[in-house]
């Protein structure tokens, strides 16, 4: 190293103040430097000087700039080696759960479970939290299913499949379905989310899962875009047995979810499973604990869990197998007597977010999907959404309206099309001359000409399954493979 007579520091190229060899082994004494530029930047140096020395550096200057290079690189090295291993996707896992039967997502989930229902026209909604593990680079997923897995299993093995579909490297990806097992208790089927990861927790003591840390718990039914080494990252660092990722949430829906209380820490203090009524206005907080403006946090005074956690996995087992044996579900069970027990913090993820769990919300996010611009969107390069990748041409849609269309498994030629008209019958599509607002077409409908399909009498709930629909929330779903004849008034 050299300072220049003008006070500039210049390395020599053998020299690296961030490469710990060569550095750490010497004792670096203080340095002071005269008037002039230190690391090529002018110094703006009061006045009041008394003279100049001999070697042509002021006397007396009132305020001198000292630099000392004792800077512990090893330490340094440390540092950045703890925050790889922090941010190490190999030491997790994540499972994802399948769901129980989707009675509110009827009749989509009639011969589907609900990540295997479709969304956004290519893609199903078991590929949103397949895709943020893939981005987050945790290639060690599980996948519990148990009603109507038939078409998601399908569906997992085309599109994650390592020899057609996504390489997961030296990761897996295996779908568990519920099975019976010697014993009494082995006689059940999952009772609830927690159970379910209970009767695999042999899994995270198998031998590949030796270096396993922590395990992400997720849910096969939500929208949104997250990079999960972002959350086990805090999760670390803080040093929680168990995070939850939550979100901020207003009057309106704050009851449809597990809500909770936190300090000025983030650490939570107790936690609600979906309160009403007083239970409910008890959980109000002020949010801009979390990050939120005051204005925000008046009008999202909630704070709810996304159903994303992330547990040590030595909590995770201890909690399954002795501490709560009995206990079913991960958030009207587990969670909230473990607030009371272990230290248990929040993680905001202040970003959409959307559970796609009624037939009314599973509509609008379809729709929100079209807004310009959307509040979420598929086409991100840098994050991209991984699906089973099909090769079908494209659909022609014209003057449409508030509906959903989920698309079709094939397609009909010209030739066939012709046929079936000439037999009075109705081809794969919508017919000519129809009209539809307010809609969900499930796959392969078949709808035939001059039909409308608009609910003008305002029903919320009918159940129309032999002439091919139902009403659901004021919705009409067009069942799968369904035909509606030519001329029908809905």
């Amino acid at each position: 190293m050299a300072v220049s007579a003008g006070g500039q520091i210049m390395l020599s190229s053998t020299v690296q103040l961030r490469e710990p060899t060569g550095l750490a082994s010497r004792k670096w004494r203080l340095v002071r430097f005269c008037n002039g530029e230190v690391m090529g930047r002018k110094l703006k140096l009061q006045s009041g000087v008394s003279g100049t020395g001999s070697n042509g550096c002021t006397k007396n200057v009132r305020q001198h700039i000292c630099m000392s290079l004792t800077a512990d690189v090893s330490t340094a090295s440390k540092l950045r080696d703890l925050d790889m291993e922090r941010r190490d996707a190999r030491t997790v896992v994540a499972v994802i759960l399948g769901g129980g039967a989707g009675t509110r997502l009827f009749p989509l989930t009639k011969r589907r479970a609900k990540p295997a229902v479709p969304i956004g026209g290519a893609y199903r909604l078991i590929d949103v939290p397949m895709s943020n593990c893939i981005n987050s680079g945790i290639n060690k997923v599980y996948i519990l299913t148990q009603f109507n897995s038939a078409s998601l299993n399908r569906h997992i093995a085309r599109a994650y499949n390592s020899g057609n579909g996504v390489t997961f490297g030296d990761g897996y990806v295996e779908v568990l379905a519920a099975t019976q097992t010697p014993g009494e208790q082995g006689k059940k089927w999952f009772q609830g989310t927690a159970d379910a990861v209970r009767q695999f927790h042999w899994l995270f003591e198998d031998p590949r899962s030796k270096d396993i840390e922590d395990v992400l718990i997720l849910s096969g039914d939500h929208l949104y875009r997250m990079d999960y080494m972002d959350f086990v990252q805090n999760h670390r660092e803080s040093g929680a047995d168990i995070t939850l990722s939550c979100l901020p949430m207003d009057d309106s829906r704050a009851s449809d979810f597990g809500l909770m209380k936190i300090d000025n820490k983030g650490r939570i203090l107790s936690f609600s499973e979906k309160p009403k009524g007083e239970d409910l206005k008890a959980m109000q907080v002020d949010t801009t604990v979390l990050g939120l403006s005051k204005d925000e946090a008046l009008k999202k005074p909630y704070i709810a869990s996304m159903g994303v956690y992330v547990f040590k996995k030595e909590i995770l087992l201890n909690l399954l197998r002795w501490r709560f044996p009995t206990a079913n579900d991960f958030g009207s069970e587990v969670i909230p007597a473990s607030a009371r027990e272990f230290y248990m913090k929040a993680y905001l993820f202040n970003d959409y977010w959307e559970d796609i769990g009624t037939i009314r919300s599973f509509f609008e996010a379809n729709l929100a999907l079209t807004e310009h611009p959307p509040r979420f969107s598929f086409y991100d390069a840098a994050k991209p959404m991984y699906t089973s990748r099909r090769n079908l041409p494209p659909s022609k849609i014209d003057n449409s309206k508030d509906t959903v269309m989920l698309g079709a498994d094939f397609y009909e030629t010209e030739a066939e099309v012709a046929a079936l008209l000439a037999e009075g019958r109705v081809p794969i599509g919508i017919g000519e001359n129809t009209k539809i607002k307010d809609c969900i077409i499930d796959k392969n409908a078949r709808i035939g000409k001059n039909v409308v399909i608009a609910n003008s009498e305002g029903i919320q709930e009918a159940d129309r399954s032999s002439e091919g629909f139902y009403i659901r929330s004021g919705v009409t779903i067009v069942l799968k493979n369904s035909v509606i004849e030519d001329g029908l008034v809905i």
